[in-house]
């Protein structure tokens, strides 16, 4: 309870803390500064649903196209998202107003959609895709105004206004499509302040959308691209019957907006999308909650500890020494080492790499350097830190391997560095192939994974090798106690020492500290929104690490208690207990949540959610097994052993 009220304060400034820097701009990415009527080039990223969860990119529609259409040069995490970001035809002049323009403009003749075109965008509809562009690379947003009915007076309504990443591609009204085809664009800028001699230059600091379906009988077009919008709500929206062909307009409107927003600030519209208090109110309960139940904890085993420590000294009575108990009688088998020790220690090293790489990234992206700004930045740098981090992994896998009396120390390295990657890659060119057969941006190109194979077997391997070769020349870990040459008869366990209950028990309490942060962290990966909640992320990781260190703990010396000194495997597999939990979180997500009914979309889900849980197994696991192994011995080191 002490050590709880002692962190408590300083859990609390530390929230403090992230809270202001949540809004902390990436720094090195340099203002573009426009003067008036300079272009503002729009470009298309891609065409993303919840529903599909299969990226499309823009021109796999029959949108309209500029006379040359040019792909941006990509980095490994855009790629690996299924962005691709391209030039389109919409002429944007800054500060200049367009009342109406018209798109694929050849002598004011409408677009003439194929059987097979309707088809396509009247699927892509119904699958309720949405359209992402981007200005100055500010992503398209759309304004939800939503009405909180607190009183029943409607004058008095609350009006509260949010944001939705791009535009829905159409509509369905009545077993009837319609599609988006005109578009007003709402750029806001901000006027930057220059001396009297000087001219005026101007910055974009939001880009809105207000997307509207009109028939093309109600368009009237002249020779010169221009249109005139319908009056009023007199127009019908433009129907796409997907058993015909189908004439309409592609048309688009400007509208510059002054604001007060500073260029800096200018992403807080988009990271701000979600009611914040709820955030804080369940951090601050996990924070206090953990905490305290890591106090109790503590008590109870230190005092418990002390207890038997000072029993097991105790050289008074013969009697009472020959007829001891507990988790001392193990003492001759407690560091027996475990069966397959190499497959565990380089699963343990597996865990160390992906801990060091978590953990760099969190906190890296809490000091604001890898924003949604710089895109794909986060996933470029997860990868190259994990083949980087090879080198501890190895390290911290050769001395266990040693420690566990292994011998094999190549055959340790290559099972250290191909293992986890293995079956990650393996899970992911499988899940690609299915990505490749449905045609979507989001399969990762055959030059991206010769790419990737490289970095693998190129970087990971030789480090992993590299720090597996010094591990296992160092000095192997100090045992306080001698293993016995027969092993000792383990008695039989209660029902509750079962090893699945084990798991049950000790993955609720991380679990707890965490599934609001996990709800948010899944609404980002699977319906297209933003994460940058860092600050809270690394207060999340913090807690965890703390949880399931003494949970580990804690389930470690009932088992000793019990006399079964098989830990190893057990408490690596116990102490990633919460990653069950996960499972079963992602599976209530998807019926509740997702609106996902066909078979490739809910089989790419579980793909990616069953590496979810191996990794989080895995740096559980990790965390808990270090935590009990430094436990294990600090308590053989502290009784006397005849």
């Amino acid at each position: 309870m002490a050590a709880a009220m002692v962190w408590l304060p300083w859990s609390l400034l530390l929230l403090s803390l992230m809270y202001q820097t949540s809004a902390f701009y990436v720094p090195g990415v340099a203002p573009i500064n426009f003067h008036q009527n300079d272009p503002v080039e729009i470009k298309a990223v891609k065409l993303t649903s919840s529903r599909t969860q299969l990226p499309y990119e823009y021109y796999s529609l029959p949108f309209c196209q500029p006379s040359k259409i040019t792909y941006k040069a990509e980095n490994l995490g855009e790629v690996l998202r299924g962005d691709r970001i391209v030039n389109t035809p919409f002429q944007v002049l800054m500060n200049s107003e367009k009342k109406c323009e018209v798109l694929c403009s050849q002598s004011s003749k409408p677009v003439t959609l194929t059987v097979e075109q309707s088809r396509l965008v009247a699927e892509r509809i119904t699958e309720d895709y949405y359209v992402h562009l981007i200005a100055d690379n500010l992503p398209v947003a759309t304004r939800l105004e939503l009405y909180s009915s607190r009183d029943s007076d409607d004058k008095k309504k609350e009006k509260d206004v949010q944001f939705e990443h791009g535009y829905r591609l159409g509509f369905t009204d009545v077993n009837k499509i319609y599609l988006h085809n005109h578009l007003s664009f709402i750029l806001y800028y901000h006027r930057e302040d220059m001396e009297e001699d000087q001219e005026h230059t101007y910055r974009v600091v939001r880009f809105e959308v207000i997307p509207q379906s009109i028939r093309l009988e109600d368009l009237k077009t002249d020779e010169k691209s221009s249109c005139t919008l319908p009056e009023g709500t007199n127009s019908s929206p433009q129907e796409i019957d997907p058993t015909k062909e189908n004439q309409l307009y592609f048309t688009y409107s400007v509208h510059w907006e002054e604001s007060d927003i500073k260029w800096a600030s200018r992403w807080d519209t988009y990271l701000t999308m979600s009611d914040v208090q709820i955030h804080w109110f369940s951090i601050i309960n996990s924070v206090v909650v953990v905490f305290f139940l890591s106090g109790i904890l503590s008590m109870i085993i230190i005092r418990t500890l002390r207890k038997d420590i000072a029993n097991y000294n105790k050289e008074d009575d013969i009697e009472d020494t020959m007829e001891e108990s507990g988790w001392k009688l193990v003492h001759g088998d407690v560091f027996r080492p475990p069966q397959y020790p190499m497959i565990l220690s380089s699963l343990l090293g597996s865990g160390i790499q992906l801990f060091c790489m978590i953990l760099i990234v969190i906190f890296v992206a809490m000091l604001g350097m890898l924003s949604p700004s710089s895109r794909g930045a986060l996933m470029t740098t997860a990868c190259f830190l994990f083949m980087f981090m090879g080198v501890f992994g190895g390290f911290s896998a050769g001395r266990l391997y040693r420690t566990l009396k292994g011998h094999r120390w190549k055959k340790g390295a290559f099972c250290t560095a191909t293992l986890y990657p293995g079956v990650v890659f393996g899970i992911c060119f499988i899940l690609n192939c299915f990505i490749w057969g449905k045609h979507s941006s989001g399969a990762v190109p055959f030059p991206t994974m010769v790419a990737l194979l490289c970095m693998w077997f190129g970087i990971s391997l030789p480090l992993v090798y590299l720090g597996y070769y010094f591990g296992f020349r160092k000095q192997p870990y100090d045992n306080p106690v001698r293993t016995n040459q027969i092993p000792r008869q383990i008695p039989e366990q209660r029902w509750y020492m079962n090893r699945f209950v084990g798991i049950l028990m000790a993955g609720i309490l991380p679990f707890g500290a965490m599934f609001i942060e996990l709800f948010f962290i899944f609404s980002a990966i699977w319906e297209n929104q933003f994460y940058y909640l860092f600050g809270f992320l690394f207060l999340v990781f913090i807690i965890l690490v703390v949880s399931c260190s003494q949970i580990s703990i804690v389930m470690v010396y009932f088992q000793l208690c019990a006399e079964d000194y098989r830990w190893w495997w057990r408490n690596f597999l116990v102490s990633g207990g919460s990653a069950f939990y996960v499972l079963v979180y992602a599976i209530f997500y998807f019926v509740n949540k997702l609106d996902i009914v066909e078979f490739i979309p809910s089989l790419l889900y579980f793909g990616y959610t069953a590496l979810m849980v191996l990794s989080f197994w895995l740096l559980t696991g990790t965390i808990g097994f270090y935590a009990a192994y430094m436990f294990v011995r600090k308590i053989y080191a502290a009784v006397k052993i005849d």
